[in-house]
């Protein structure tokens, strides 16, 4: 029997480092990469996730992603603090991939200062009640960078991309998405997009 890694779980969901999945019925091959989408979210929704059909674009992205620190944190940011936040912290142009990586793993609380001088602790995960967080699913989000591109499916934690799936439909070769998310990685990803973690390529009968 094929053993997998488990990489994350919880009551509701798992994150294996692979999974095969065997396909008996030879029409399957005929299944579009939309209507792969498709299944993939509903998936998704079972589980609980909340779909933003209408998040795909960068100002749509940052405005859900305040919505929902401000939520996790309890606090409400006047727009200017928000902008020194972003500039300060969690957007910081300086910042390079390793230390969006840290700040995920190990320098997720920041003391933030509001402009009437009071310090709170800025949580961007509560790793210690994880129900706290919310998980949300977008499609299609559109990112320019030296091309134009359209990503499958992101999966947001408190709003912050962390999983990024790109999908191809039946017989259509793994490394094909695994070539895109290279493409993706090397010239789209860019800003909030720099935390992403995790890459998953799917063809619906082998995912990676």
């Amino acid at each position: 029997m094929t053993q997998y890694k488990t990489i994350a779980e919880s009551n509701n969901f798992i994150v294996l480092d692979q999974y095969n999945k065997f396909v008996e019925e030879p029409n399957a091959g005929y299944q579009t990469e939309g209507s792969l989408e498709r299944e993939f979210i509903r998936d998704l929704q079972a589980q609980g996730y909340e779909y933003l059909p209408g998040l795909n674009n960068h100002d749509a992205l940052v405005k859900n992603l305040r919505a929902q620190l401000q939520r996790l944190n309890n606090v409400v940011f006047s727009d200017a603090e928000w902008r020194r936040f972003l500039e300060e912290y969690l957007d910081k142009p300086s910042d390079s991939l390793i230390e969006k990586t840290r700040k995920i793993h190990d320098d997720y609380i920041y003391d933030f200062v509001f402009d009437d001088g009071h310090i709170q602790n800025i949580y961007l995960l509560d790793k210690r009640n994880l129900a706290n967080n919310s998980l949300q699913v977008i499609n299609q989000f559109e990112q320019t960078g030296n091309y134009d591109n359209r990503y499958d499916v992101t999966i947001l934690v408190n709003g912050l991309p962390l999983v990024q799936i790109e999908l191809k439909r039946p017989g259509v070769e793994i490394n094909e998405a695994i070539n895109q998310i290279n493409r993706y990685r090397k010239f789209s990803f860019k800003g909030i997009f720099r935390y992403l973690q995790l890459f998953v390529v799917s063809n619906s009968v082998q995912t990676k």
